[in-house]
């Protein structure tokens, strides 16, 4: 095919990028390991690139001194691997919501000169999916000066609005890898006993949202007796083919896209990518689509399922930081608490453990750490989750959370919590939890 005569290395394809060049980056399972490396490499002839990525996955050590002299990273959100970097400022961070992500390549406010993308190999008609990554990539793809992709046979094809053509692709870097897996480990008690409470609100025929980890992991076990569950969420992992192969994951329920799993990305293991390839259940869409609150607000009886760092006895919900050290971002959360919360029957849960630190510190707190971020405001906050059960907040004045919030916090925390909460004159200063 024509395509092949655009076929380059990844060192070839590392020496198209110029100094004082803004360059997208891929993320997720997808990122694009041989370029990477490739640039990296030769980050000694370069000055003030820019390296635009959601979620790098992977070591985080070649954010050095050195390195970050050349070529300086700027997350749209922050993995794992980059909380040190950016706490040492050899990295940065740009809030925003994950909807408005593309807004951002579109409008010119982030102009990307290359896209560096990963994707399948092209089918008989000259399309590549994007497989496990749609999110932004496609946004940065249609509006950046240059493409390059790196064609892997082990990516999967996923179907939906997923795919670019071979024309809109300048240079092709042909790889053979593995696509990094993110297991997430076993939930533990904690957090069994957040997903019983989360589950015994969610009702038969819902859509559900939910991320990776514990927690949503618990609560799709915690559905099982469920019927004609739906799912429509940013993104997904392991527990949803095996609730799809259970017969409890449906999607015939859904108000938009009966059918089908609609999300943006894909988060798991190898054999959830082996599932996800080429199968009609499944349907990614770019983010400005599917963390739209309009779109997903036409989803009846949506749930959404989030988590937080800190909760405040008036509801302000603190999920990127703690204190002033950035420690991830905002995401979809906001997306999809103002979307379920305009759903016809739908429900948003901020779920958490009582505590951090070995049960030392409570994050059921009086007030936000000093300069910790409001990721969901107390207006936006519906139900409060711990292992002690839910606080429905929404409508609810200032003494009715407090009450609330202290029966969902650890007892060893409660009488603190009320004692702040007489002295701000939120409660009575003679108050009974009766």
């Amino acid at each position: 095919m024509i395509w092949k005569k655009n076929v380059i290395t990844a060192e070839a394809a590392a020496h198209k990028i110029r100094s004082g060049q803004r360059v997208f980056l891929t993320g997720n399972c997808s990122t694009p390991q041989a370029f990477l490396n490739a640039l990296l490499a030769r980050h000694e002839e370069l000055q003030e690139v820019e390296l635009v990525q959601l979620l790098g996955f992977g070591p985080g050590d070649y954010i050095t001194p050195e390195i970050a002299q050349h070529i300086r990273v700027n997350n749209l959100f922050i993995p794992p691997n980059m909380r040190g970097p950016i706490a040492e400022g050899l990295a940065d961070f740009t809030p925003v919501f994950l909807s408005e992500i593309p807004r951002l390549f579109r409008t010119g406010r982030l102009v990307l000169d290359v896209a560096v993308l990963h994707v399948s190999p092209p089918d008989e008609h000259g399309y590549c999916s994007y497989g496990v990554e749609v999110g932004v990539s496609k946004s940065a793809a249609e509006t950046a000066g240059l493409v390059i992709a790196e064609v892997n046979p082990n990516m999967p094809r996923t179907l939906g609005d997923s795919f670019i053509h071979v024309s809109q692709i300048d240079y092709f870097i042909k790889v053979d890898y593995e696509l990094p897996e993110i297991v997430a480990p076993p939930a533990n008690e904690t957090q069994q006993a957040i997903a019983t409470f989360i589950a015994e609100h969610v009702p038969d025929a819902a859509t559900l949202q939910m991320g990776i980890g514990g927690i949503p992991d618990a609560v799709l076990r915690q559905l099982t007796g469920h019927k004609n569950l739906g799912i429509h969420t940013e993104l997904f992992s392991d527990g949803v083919m095996d609730m799809i192969e259970t017969g409890v994951i449906t999607n015939a329920r859904k108000s938009i896209h009966p059918g089908k799993v609609v999300a943006g990305f894909v988060l798991g293991s190898r054999a959830l990518f082996t599932y996800i390839h080429n199968n009609p259940i499944f349907e990614m869409h770019p983010t400005e689509y599917v963390n739209d609150p309009f779109v997903i607000a036409q989803n009846e009886r949506m749930v959404s399922i989030n988590s937080a760092l800190e909760v405040d006895l008036t509801g302000q919900v603190c999920a990127d930081s703690i204190g002033t050290r950035f420690y991830s971002g905002v995401g979809g959360q906001i997306d999809f608490v103002r979307g379920a919360s305009r759903s016809n029957g739908g429900k948003t849960f901020i779920a958490l453990p009582s505590t951090a630190r070995d049960g030392k510190v409570s994050r059921i707190v009086p007030y936000l750490a000093q300069g910790a971020g409001v990721t969901t405001s107390r207006n936006d906050v519906h139900m409060i989750v711990t292992e002690y059960g839910v606080a429905d907040l929404y409508g609810r004045t200032i003494r009715e959370r407090v009450h609330s919030l202290v029966n969902i916090a650890h007892p060893d925390f409660r009488e603190e919590l009320l004692a702040y909460a007489r002295q701000q004159n939120y409660i009575p200063q003679i108050y009974s939890m009766a």
